[in-house]
């Protein structure tokens, strides 16, 4: 008899899905903004959601009409961001929950975010227990998302196949980078659209989501 197997690993994107940090990143992108002496509003970020910080920054510039120093301008996006973490943490509906399943049943996973490794280790650290196997963030790539190799690498970490992993992800880019992987890619839409397609798995939220949604990726 044909059984549903287990994942190998389930690989988790941070800003939008495990956490509800993009409202923060655009309102740091609009305090930005307003001290280079430019308009910046919300559907501008969302615009950046998904996206490589540098290739963020570089956007922007584009938009402000000025040369960003995009090292600069990332470490103080990044220092914004997680002190508004610093407040609260908004995590996502039924991300904790999945999670601590996930752990108890043994399956490995990996956070594989384009944030700097020290906001998502703000984030990992604030889960009341040990969620993640391995770290893939921004600064541990060349090619950020939509590009394959934050994914490749996570599976690559976790000595794990990427056909064999399920990742969640809520933008255009990182469901782009996650299926380029090779992934089951489930997408997450949060505050922007991911288009539909044939070959595209979507999911309205992980609420209520359980080990056995997972399994049945795999039939």
């Amino acid at each position: 008899m044909f059984t549903r197997r287990l994942p190998r690993a389930v690989l988790w994107d941070l800003d939008g899905t495990l956490v509800d940090s993009e409202p923060y990143w655009m309102k740091s992108e609009i305090e930005l903004a307003k001290r280079h002496g430019a308009d910046w509003t919300e559907e501008d970020g969302k615009s950046l959601v998904g996206m490589a910080l540098k290739d963020s920054t570089r956007l922007m510039g584009e938009r402000f009409g000025v040369e960003l120093d995009s090292d600069a301008v990332i470490n103080e996006l990044t220092d914004s961001v997680t002190a508004q973490l610093r407040h609260e943490i908004p995590w996502r509906p039924g991300a904790q929950e999945l999670l601590r399943e996930l752990r108890r049943r043994g399956v490995k996973t990996a956070l594989v975010t384009m944030s700097l490794r020290r906001m998502a280790l703000q984030v990992v650290e604030a889960i009341p227990f040990e969620a993640f196997d391995v770290v893939v963030a921004g600064d541990d790539v060349i090619h950020g998302k939509p590009h394959a190799e934050p994914y490749l690498k996570a599976a690559q970490l976790l000595g794990v196949d990427p056909r064999d992993c399920v990742a969640f992800e809520d933008s255009i880019s990182g469901i782009l980078s996650a299926e380029a992987a090779g992934t089951k890619a489930v997408g997450i839409p949060n505050v922007v659209r991911i288009p539909a397609n044939p070959d595209r798995i979507l999911w309205e939220t992980l609420e209520g989501k359980r080990l056995k949604d997972l399994k049945q990726l795999f039939r």
